[in-house]
């Protein structure tokens, strides 16, 4: 069992507060410099600008959120005015309405109000959400840490910079996040249906749900007779979802494909594997990787919901998404919350397995510690130095983000070395 000392929750909540204040002290005067001196455009950045916007306009006034005349609008109060490309300043990010047209129908309750009052009661969402998503990992997981740990976990999550940044951006991967740690509870509680619709509900960030999908539906074909519920309440949930969108705005999946192509384009989006090394290598990486888990995924397909095993394969295929796909966002590190729990909750186990072990769990959580400890430099540096000295070291608590999922991914695989149904030989 994880043990810290009696004291480490003020640990937590000191490294939780100087993360807030690197990003409102550091990062955010820096951003407002940079921009200012390059004219370049910030006005409100809120990521669920776009999505209420296009939702408001669609379901109020019945036009199409993928048009470019909405993209203008949306630009316009997203950085304060439409961008320009003979600008070479302005921002490459066109913030179109990239979403499924379905997201609509979470966001309809909000369209009619002002969009500040949505904005500020969905940073408290968010933050609410969040701190829902460790209990129901935990519960996912089976874990009950003491007082203490439990106090450690929230401090720490809520004062990671995946949450923070999140929060600041009001990013529905934050939400995301929460509806596929509640499809997980369903899961190991044996409602399978309802586990099929939250994770359809999820598919409003369809990068994200990919390979957990996939999965699921392997597990669930594997044993068709006892997990079919979890396939009728995928499928008839999204195809409520879809058809609904087909409805409202007929020919939606043209324009949503057409919208994340041009996305991918403008962003020049990569994965973590291709930041850390190239686009061939880190792509090749990548498919060895998804190979690799494939492979596991398949000796693991009849493991119950409830077990170790399938708690493990859950954390690898989420942990593994942050890998491969072509994002890097930091938000979306939330994904890595039952990873970085299994780790913590077997740190004894696996720091007394081998050396290798060892330096796999040291890499992981030197990685993970990165932002906190550099932020904690530029709080106590802040006592001493002018801001704009302090300011010019924004980028360093960033520098170990990348690498944060593909770190977890080793002390991942020596738990998977305990497993006896992964060891034993296949039939």
């Amino acid at each position: 069992m994880w043990k810290i000392g009696q004291f480490g929750w003020l640990l937590a909540a000191l490294l939780a507060a100087s993360l807030w204040f690197y990003v409102q002290r550091v990062l955010v005067p820096f951003q407002q410099a940079d921009a200012a001196t390059h004219g370049r455009p910030r006005g409100m950045l809120s990521d669920l600008y776009p999505r209420w916007l296009g939702s408001r306009e669609l379901l109020l006034h019945h036009r199409d959120p993928y048009a470019d005349d909405v993209t203008r609008e949306i630009q316009a109060g997203y950085y304060g005015r439409p961008l320009d490309a003979a600008r070479a300043g302005d921002p490459r990010d066109e913030e179109r309405f990239a979403y499924p047209v379905y997201v609509a129908f979470l966001l309809a309750p909000t369209v009619s109000l002002p969009f500040p009052a949505v904005r500020d009661a969905f940073r408290w969402l968010l933050g609410m959400v969040t701190a829902a998503s460790i209990l129901l990992w935990l519960r996912v997981l089976r874990w009950r840490p003491s007082p203490n740990g439990f106090a450690i976990l929230l401090l720490l999550t809520l004062g990671s910079y995946c949450t923070v940044q999140g929060i600041k951006l009001q990013q529905l991967s934050l939400l995301v996040c929460g509806v596929i740690a509640a499809s997980a509870v369903f899961l190991v509680s044996g409602q399978l249906f309802l586990a099929g619709v939250l994770l359809a509900v999820a598919t409003i960030k369809p990068q994200l749900v990919v390979l957990i999908t996939a999965w699921l539906m392997l597990w669930t074909l594997s044993r068709w007779r006892d997990r079919q519920g979890f396939f009728w309440g995928f499928t008839l949930s999204c195809g409520l979802l879809a058809g609904g969108g087909e409805y409202i705005l007929p020919g939606w999946i043209e324009r949503f494909a057409h919208a994340v192509t041009a996305y991918l384009d403008y962003t020049d989006a990569g994965s973590p594997l291709e930041a850390l090394t190239t686009h061939p290598i880190g792509r090749l990486l990548g498919i060895l990787l998804v190979l690799g888990v494939a492979v596991i995924c398949w000796r693991l397909r009849q493991s119950p919901a409830d077990s170790r095993d399938f708690s493990l394969v859950v954390a690898l295929v989420l942990t593994t998404t942050l890998a491969v796909a072509p994002m890097l966002a930091p938000y979306n590190q939330l994904l890595l919350l039952p990873a970085v729990f299994l780790i913590a909750q077997s740190w004894k186990q696996l720091w007394g397995k081998s050396g290798g072990s060892r330096a796999a769990c040291s890499a992981a959580a030197g990685f993970v510690l990165w932002p906190w400890m550099v932020s904690l430099g530029l709080m106590l540096a802040s006592l001493f130095l002018a801001p704009p000295t302090v300011e010019r070291a924004w980028a360093l608590p960033l520098w170990s983000s990348p690498a944060i999922p593909i770190a977890i991914l080793g002390p991942l695989a020596f738990l998977f070395s305990d497993s006896r149904a992964f060891r034993a030989r296949p039939s």
